[in-house]
């Protein structure tokens, strides 16, 4: 599973890991093919260094994850940045000749304004304003800070897929939607599960994906984010364990009685985000040949909550801390 990002590609592996006739390893995330048998690059956002110490960059721990899979089961990996590196998707199409790729799309300004919410209400984010952090993006990326830190970018699905599909067969790519996961989770698992080679009709729960309340920006946030983001500096001198375990009671802090649900964008913001981000969505729509043009409205479809609401369900439905379950099979 090579991407989106904050497109449920994390909820997607849950549900499949739950899979009698799938392995999936220890790390989830290892991001080996984000590098070239060399560590990672040294990027200089807050917290950037602090995970680097998680990537997995060397072939033979690489390989490792996957030695204990037993004979015969489908053995996934998912990392959802390949899919808007160039330089790791060549590399998994050369290494990988008979490996398949799910790949989750989701509005890519929904997309955007979730992760820039994940950092935010996380203490990274030094800027509280949305739209100024999405126009911020040429400056880090220029200056240095990890992808995903890239906002517009992670969300130009038509120039990746474009890219991908020229490297590898289209029937080893398979496609689906962010809502498809929230409103059409039985269906959706059944189809990824024949994609991969899986016995369908097995798993029919995605649980929900691993959304944060909101932190109202103001002189509390701010400061609270300094002492964060600090301590994330210091946190690279030592295991990312516990950095984790000394910041848990700081996040409290932070997070703590802000509202359930973050605010929409309002329509006219929206909107003219829209407009830098047309082109790539009419390409997706030639290069996959079916209509995104939802994603161009002037209001989108929002958070996990907001769209299970949507789609008449509770919005808990499904758990973050959850089981995927299996369906009981008829005898």
């Amino acid at each position: 599973m090579i991407g989106a990002p904050k497109a449920g590609t994390s909820a997607l592996h849950a549900a499949l890991a739950m899979h009698p006739q799938v392995f999936t390893p220890r790390i989830k995330e290892p991001k080996y093919f984000m590098c070239a048998d060399a560590p990672p690059p040294a990027y200089v956002g807050p917290g950037d260094a602090h995970s680097q110490q998680e990537w997995v960059w060397r072939r033979e721990d690489y390989e490792a994850l996957f030695a204990p899979a037993p004979e015969g089961l489908v053995r996934i990996e998912s990392t959802p940045f390949y899919l808007s590196l160039g330089s790791a998707r060549r590399r998994i199409a050369e290494e990988l000749p008979d490996a398949r790729f799910v790949v989750v799309v989701r509005d890519p300004i929904d997309r955007a304004y979730s992760n820039w919410m994940h950092l935010w209400v996380d203490g990274l984010e030094p800027i509280p304003d949305f739209v100024e952090a999405w126009h911020a993006e040429r400056d880090r990326i220029r200056r240095g800070w990890a992808p995903f830190w890239h906002y517009q970018r992670l969300g130009r699905y038509g120039e990746q897929l474009e890219d991908l599909l020229g490297l590898v067969d289209r029937d080893r790519v398979l496609v689906i939607r962010y809502w498809q996961l929230v409103s059409e989770p039985v269906s959706t698992l059944d189809r990824v599960a024949a994609f991969i080679g899986v016995e369908p009709d097995v798993v029919t729960v995605v649980p929900k994906d691993n959304a944060r309340g909101y932190v109202q920006p103001g002189p509390r946030a701010a400061a609270l984010g300094r002492v964060v983001r600090a301590g994330a500096y210091a946190g690279q001198h030592v295991r990312p364990e516990v950095w984790r375990s000394a910041s848990r009671p700081l996040l409290r802090v932070l997070q703590h009685g802000g509202p359930d649900r973050r605010p929409a964008l309002a329509p006219e913001v929206r909107a003219a985000l829209v407009e830098e981000i047309a082109d790539d969505v009419r390409l997706l729509e030639r290069v996959l040949g079916e209509s995104y043009a939802d994603w161009l409205a002037a209001t989108g479809r929002g958070s996990f909550a907001d769209r299970a609401a949507q789609a008449g369900e509770p919005a808990d439905a499904g758990s973050s801390r959850g089981a995927a379950l299996p369906r009981e099979r008829a005898s």
